[in-house]
């Protein structure tokens, strides 16, 4: 079980146990090894798309590549955001995962994940762009102003997982602390707020 502290009111909770998805236990190495493969198999084709826009001299320019490159490295942290701690399900460790800890993933989760999505509204204006305005297209998205409009896709996000974050665990956690989840996303762990305890 998670630890709990005592306060004077009330328990608060200091660690939360992700209880992952259930499986037999038969199938716990053959579970492991699939996500094990798949992870590394994303990491590999993201460090390769990395690698040949870094590579190629003329791909540092063009936008469209610069965009690519930057979604491949978000996809790179996302992952590793949620799929390690998912495959240790597989595995004996424990499934306790800090207060602070939780915090940061659910943070890390929100600010990658959006600022993905501000991304890939910014790759669809850039193709609108190219398709509708392929004359005026070097003029309207060079390299400066796709360079700031993705330094505001992170400050956007970075806001948004912010947010997010705050107000979830601002509320108080005092107990059970069992997220029926693989991850602590925002709806597993509201239902372990205090005032949704009993839902």
């Amino acid at each position: 079980m998670g630890k709990t502290k005592n306060t004077s009111l009330e328990t608060v909770v200091t660690d939360f146990i992700l209880l992952g998805l259930s499986h037999p236990p038969n199938l716990r190495i053959l579970l492991f090894l699939v996500f094990f493969i798949i992870y590394i198999l994303t990491q590999l084709g993201n460090l390769l798309i990395l690698f040949t826009v870094w590579a190629d001299p003329k791909l540092h320019a063009r936008p469209m590549y610069i965009l690519l490159g930057v979604l491949s490295f978000l996809d790179m942290w996302i992952s590793s955001v949620i799929v390690p701690r998912f495959i240790l399900n597989f595995t004996p460790a424990s499934k306790a995962i800090p207060f602070g800890g939780c915090v940061a993933q659910l943070y890390a989760f929100h600010f990658l994940g959006s600022t993905q999505c501000f991304l890939y509204t910014l790759m669809a204006y850039d193709r609108y762009l190219a398709i509708c305005q392929p004359l005026r297209y070097p003029v309207l998205m060079n390299r400066k102003l796709c360079t700031i409009l993705v330094a505001g896709t992170w400050v956007a996000g970075s806001i948004h997982g912010s947010i997010q974050a705050i107000l979830t665990f601002r509320l108080p956690y005092c107990g059970p602390n069992q997220v029926d989840y693989f991850f602590c996303d925002i709806p597993a762990v509201l239902k372990l707020a205090c005032p949704f305890s009993y839902l």
